[in-house]
Order: structure tokens, then sequence, then C-alpha cells
């Protein structure tokens, strides 16, 4: 009997260890990321308008996790993961001090100014802003009014933390970004063109939910799943002035009112007329 206790108390002994050392380790994954390259930005170069750059981060729904005046959001306040902020961007948050670097890093990269991998951050989506539209971005958001909305520090638990930092570490976008490959180059011409609208689709997170080729995403893969929006899909049946309502009033010929939190339809319904007839040619250029 005495053995078999000590068995048991042995087993449970080096279980916990285990247990212990896979949580620190996630941990540490999620705190130490080593960007060894990455394009440096400087707005000052640029001759930037807050008007673009207000339209970038509308479009790109920036505010769909910060917030409406930008001012941060509880994003994940539950067991057993524990809380993640979508932090205050505006100059009475945690980003008052950030450089031009500190913001490329986080936006276009998806590392925080203290090293840590931004486990929410879209910027698989993010890191193909042209240079400029970057330089655009950033400038808007340093000149956001400050709104004092104070934030607890991101706190991953267990089991959280081997759930974030070990099972899903790769699936963050900072590790499924390229980053010696990442920027140097200008946004594209805002016209009609295939090659604007391949880069509006990009940041503006269209194949989050609608697949990498923008035929749908099986509801059993990662992510939200949408449907098929290329010519072979239900959009391929609407000519450009149905389309452009769609996105203008996310109500579809079809009778279908579309819910904002799954297609952020107010966030486009701000896209200009070319815009939105470059990103329609583009979906009926498509067939899969």
């Amino acid at each position: 009997m005495k053995i078999f206790f000590k068995t048991v108390v042995g087993i449970g002994v080096v279980l916990l260890v285990s247990v212990g050392g896979l949580h620190f380790y996630g941990l540490q994954n999620l705190s130490e990321y080593e960007l060894n390259h990455f394009t440096t930005v400087r707005t000052s170069e640029y001759s930037t308008t807050l008007d673009r750059g207000r339209h970038l981060a509308t479009i790109s729904g920036c505010n769909g996790c910060h917030g409406g005046n930008y001012q941060g959001m509880d994003f994940i306040n539950e067991a057993p993961i524990g809380y993640v902020p979508a932090p205050n961007l505006t100059p009475a948050g945690p980003v008052a001090n950030y450089t031009d670097d500190d913001w490329v890093k986080a936006i276009r990269h998806g590392i925080a100014k203290d090293g840590r991998v931004m486990v929410i951050m879209p910027s698989n989506h993010y890191s193909a802003y042209g240079d400029d539209d970057l330089a655009e971005l950033i400038s808007y958001l340093k000149k956001l009014p400050a709104v004092e909305n104070k934030f607890s520090l991101r706190d991953i638990q267990f089991p959280g933390s081997i759930i974030f930092g070990i099972l899903a570490y790769d699936s963050w976008p900072a590790n499924q970004i390229q980053h010696d490959k990442v920027g140097g180059k200008m946004a594209p011409t805002i016209d009609e063109s295939l090659n604007y609208c391949q880069y509006l689709t990009r940041i503006t997170g269209c194949h989050e939910c609608h697949g990498e080729n923008l035929a749908g995403k099986d509801p059993e893969s990662e992510g939200s799943p949408g449907p098929n929006i290329t010519k072979n899909g239900n959009p391929g049946n609407w000519n450009f002035k149905e389309f452009e309502k769609v996105m203008r009033t996310g109500q579809t010929p079809e009778g279908k009112v579309l819910n904002p939190e799954k297609m952020p339809w107010p966030h486009y319904s701000l896209m200009s007329d070319i815009v939105l007839k470059a990103l329609w040619l583009k979906l009926n250029s498509i067939k899969i």
C-alpha cells in the first residue's frame, strides 16, 4: 500500500511539474518575440492627411476591436484564457510614448513595444500596407483626441497559457508573416484596377472570413467562415448597383440583412465609388 501511495504521489508531482513547466513556457513564448528585421516608416517623410488616415482606420476595422473612439475594449475576459484587452489607442493609453517604429512593429508585424506577441491583432492583413498608407494611418492615430480609459495589463492564465502560448502559437499573426519581406513598397494608385483591389482586400481583411481565394471557407476551418464572394458565389448574380447597395446598407438583393458583427459593412460603406467599383471588378474576375 505504501509503495502504491508513493507511486501515485510521484506521478502527481511529475505531472504538476510538467504542467507548470508548460504554463511558464507558454507565457514566455507570448512575452518574448525576437523581430530581427522590419522596414521603418517615418511619418515625417510623407505628406499625410487626417482624412486619408481616418479612412484607412475605418475600412481596416480598427474601431471594431478598439472601440468607437479608439478608447479600447475588453476583448477576452473569461476562464480558461484570462484577460486580453484591445488597448486604448489614444494618447491617454499605452501608445502615448510609441515611436514610429513601435507603431510599425505593432500594426504590420503584430509585436508590441515590449516584445509581446499580440494574439488578437490581425497584422497578417495589415502587413500588406504600403509604406505611405501606413504613415497616413499612424499619423492619424497619433492625433486622436485623448480618451481616458484605463485597462489592466494582459493576464493570460492557466490553461490559456498552454492554449495560446503552445497549441495555438503558430496561428498568431506574428508567426504567419514573413517579416523580412514586408514593407518597402508604396500603396497602389487608387483606381478601378485589379491591382488596387487586391491590395484593398488584404488590408481590410476580406480573406480572413472568405478564404485565400475569396471562394468561402469551410465552417469547420479556423476563423469566421464566410460565403463565396467570387463570380461563382451570390455576388456573381449582382450588378454593380446591387453590390454597392449591399456594401453601403447591408441589404442584399435577395432581401437578406447582413449582420454587421460578421460582415462589417458599416466600415465598407465609407468607401468611395471608385474603390467599390474596383472591388466589384475584382470579385467578378475570379472564377472558382
